[in-house]
């Protein structure tokens, strides 16, 4: 690296995606995938920049970004460039709404939910659609196809996750000597009682495996949509998100996201996570907040707000 940067240029190229290695010679690029996934020439031009201006390979991230490593300042410009030939682009830091991760719950057996197409709904509004609102601290979101939690989604900042809540109609339990619902509840929340079977509220996370399970339809589909958790993160201090307590659609779910970053946008302090925001607000107080529609009133407001 020729040029000597400055400390606010450093800062600046990390807030486009380009983060100054270890070494204080070369860039990081980091491109942002979606929804995790790439298409072959997605794939072949971020090779091609490796081989080119890299180190010749390239690596995931924990949140499916994908990174390459050993670029220099000055080819940072043509890094750009090529990208933008496929319609990639870096980012992913910042105090702001960062990529979104989602499971594989849309080809999972167990997926509840086309988690991918849900993600490139988030990405489209929240990433792209506030870039440039300035968060107190990073905002992250995640989506999990059902309650297996791979991606965790219980541990972002907003966490959501495909629900199937089940109900039973006694009237078509035939009392069966063996019970298929029984048996495939892995929560054993779902029990024979005297010759009925029963769900256990308590017990039960919604994951509708025991649904399809009777042959005489005695456990049925009452409620599909999705949990969300609000306020979760890893890292030195976990923190587990805290549910909202209510089964939404996918359209409730992205208000909810909206009303959280309001809220966050309003109410949070500088270097402050969401869910330290929330404990020190206190949690009824917010989840009432994100409940209602009150907020959605001052959005130019609130994001207008230095």
């Amino acid at each position: 690296m020729n040029k000597k940067l400055t400390e606010q240029e450093i800062k600046n190229l990390k807030g486009q995606g380009y983060i100054l290695q270890n070494d204080r010679e070369h860039f990081v690029c980091r491109v942002i995938t979606v929804d995790g996934s790439l298409t072959p020439e997605e794939g072949k031009k971020i090779f091609d920049i490796s081989a080119k201006y890299g180190k010749g390979y390239a690596s995931f991230t924990t949140r499916l970004t994908v990174e390459i490593p050993g670029i220099k300042y000055e080819d940072i410009p043509k890094v750009r460039a090529e990208l933008k030939e496929v319609g990639l682009y870096a980012g992913g830091t910042g105090r702001r709404v960062r990529p979104v991760v989602s499971c594989k719950g849309t080809v999972c057996n167990f997926g509840l939910l086309d988690t991918q197409e849900l993600n490139r709904r988030i990405h489209e509004r929240f990433y792209l659609g506030w870039y440039d609102v300035t968060l107190p601290h990073k905002f992250k979101i995640g989506v999990g196809g059902c309650p297996n939690n791979c991606i965790k989604p219980n541990l972002n900042d907003i966490g959501i996750m495909g629900q199937r809540k089940p109900k039973i109609d006694k009237k078509s339990c035939s009392s069966c000597q063996k019970c298929a619902v029984e048996t495939s509840c892995r929560m054993k929340a779902a029990k024979v009682v005297d010759e009925k079977i029963t769900i256990d509220s308590n017990k039960c996370i919604n994951c509708g495996l025991c649904i399809k399970k009777c042959p005489f339809d005695a456990v049925q589909l009452e409620q599909e949509g999705v949990k969300i958790f609000i306020g979760g993160k890893w890292g030195k201090a976990t923190r587990v998100g805290s549910d909202l307590g209510e089964i939404f659609t996918q359209e409730e779910a992205m208000d909810v996201i909206e009303k959280s970053i309001l809220y966050y946008k309003e109410n949070g302090v500088t270097g402050e996570r969401f869910g330290e925001m929330i404990d020190r607000i206190g949690f009824k107080e917010v989840q009432q907040s994100l409940l209602n529609a009150e907020i959605l009133k001052r959005k130019e407001e609130i994001i207008n707000r230095s």
